[in-house]
């Protein structure tokens, strides 16, 4: 029975060797995650430097009364910090949906352009983390953010406003700054909400870019629960539309 007993001992030391060495792997990843200072997180959506020439302020060519609809290359999405268990330092979650709809209604009187309606919605279900976590796959942050949108309830978030009246020396290449009283439907709630927009002609197309300011209980969201993480209750909602005359 010595021998057996010699045989059973060793295997058992082989058990909890094997064991404390996948604890460790799983911790290193966990620690990869949650502690590396190996965080980025893309900058805000803002309008691009003007480069050319050609984008100098001009007369505005056209009329721009009618319907500008949203084109191809708009995105909005959200971003809310994050902190790690053991860490006081903060992460910046990104996520952005490039499924955007929506119009821009404008009247002119010759002497200054003016908006009569904005209607946009952005398809929440193709929301996807776009800022890097070291060694760790950030996607898996999406199916929890799913949940907690309810997002087959509640796929889309819209955002509407009028009476917006722009600079009457808006002109071609012009990037003006306004604040823009709206309506956001998140989670089948609607709050009233000041979007802080930047907005420029750029020849043929107008581009906006704006970010609002908001808290998850103001649309009846428990914040996304995961191991580890406190997800903080502000959300910025930025978005970056390009719009065409239809």
């Amino acid at each position: 029975m010595g021998w057996f007993n010699r045989v059973m001992n060793r295997r058992l030391i082989l058990a909890f060797a094997a064991a404390a060495v996948l604890v460790t792997a799983g911790a290193g990843g966990v620690d990869v995650y949650f502690f590396s200072g190996v965080r980025t997180s893309p900058t805000a959506l803002t309008l691009s430097p003007i480069s050319s020439p050609a984008l100098g302020r001009s007369p505005l060519s056209g009329d721009p009364a009618g319907t500008w609809k949203v084109a191809s290359g708009s995105v909005a999405g959200y971003r809310v910090h994050e902190t790690f268990a053991g860490q006081s330092s903060l992460h910046e979650a990104v996520a952005r949906t490039s499924v955007v709809t929506g119009f821009l209604s404008a009247s002119s009187n010759g002497a200054a352009v003016g908006v009569t309606g904005i209607d946009f919605t952005a398809d929440l279900t193709a929301l996807h983390s776009v800022d890097q976590v070291a060694g760790h796959d950030v996607s898996q942050r999406d199916s929890v953010v799913s949940r907690s949108l309810e997002m087959n309830r509640f796929p889309t978030a819209i955002f509407k406003a009028s009476a917006v009246t722009l600079p009457g020396d808006f002109t071609t290449g012009a990037t003006d700054s306004l604040s823009v009283q709206g309506q956001l439907t998140v989670h089948g709630v609607t709050r009233d909400v000041i979007a802080a927009v930047q907005v420029r002609l750029n020849g043929a197309q107008v581009q906006l870019d704006g970010s609002i300011q908001v808290q998850m209980s103001d649309f009846n969201i428990t914040p996304p629960q995961a191991p580890f993480v406190t997800v903080q209750t502000a959300v910025t909602v930025e978005f970056q539309l390009f719009l065409t005359k239809s």
